[in-house]
């Protein structure tokens, strides 16, 4: 079965960040320019403590007409984080985000620091891949070519 870490591997273990104290104008201004929908949000000790995505942005700051160069990511992020582990098994990371309604699941590694970020495209692209892989063996068997 794969694992969260074969895409890891490929992708690589990059992860776009903001402190807690990051204002949402710097913190939606990276995301622009990195195109990019979510943010982890990390506490000063390196630690995930919370997500900061486009949904956050539309029902905490826009809805509630806050000031974006004055209000803090601590203060409008989504705290509910699920994590995963780089051994976390890619059926167990697809069925969490479908249950959940989320796009985007931190990897931590079993001390609790940020070892990358799988997003629903990451997930859909290898079972994507796997698909066509399985029909072109079919397709080779039916036309015999195998």
């Amino acid at each position: 079965m794969a694992q969260v870490m074969d895409i890891l591997r490929m992708k690589g273990g990059s992860v776009y960040s903001a402190s807690e104290t990051t204002t949402v104008l710097d913190a939606t201004r990276k995301m622009n320019e990195s195109r990019i929908g979510a943010l982890v949000v990390t506490s000063p000790s390196g630690q995930v403590s919370g997500m900061f995505t486009e949904r956050d942005v539309l029902r905490r700051v826009v809805a509630e007409q806050r000031n974006p160069g004055g209000t803090i990511l601590v203060n409008v992020m989504t705290t509910e984080v699920v994590c995963c582990n780089p051994d976390t098994d890619l059926e167990e990371v697809r069925s969490l985000m479908m249950q959940r309604r989320i796009r985007h699941i931190p990897v931590i590694d079993h001390a609790g620091q940020l070892e990358g970020m799988i997003s629903i495209g990451d997930v859909n692209a290898h079972f994507a891949s796997k698909a066509e892989v399985q029909i072109q063996y079919l397709n080779d068997m039916i036309y015999g070519r195998t």
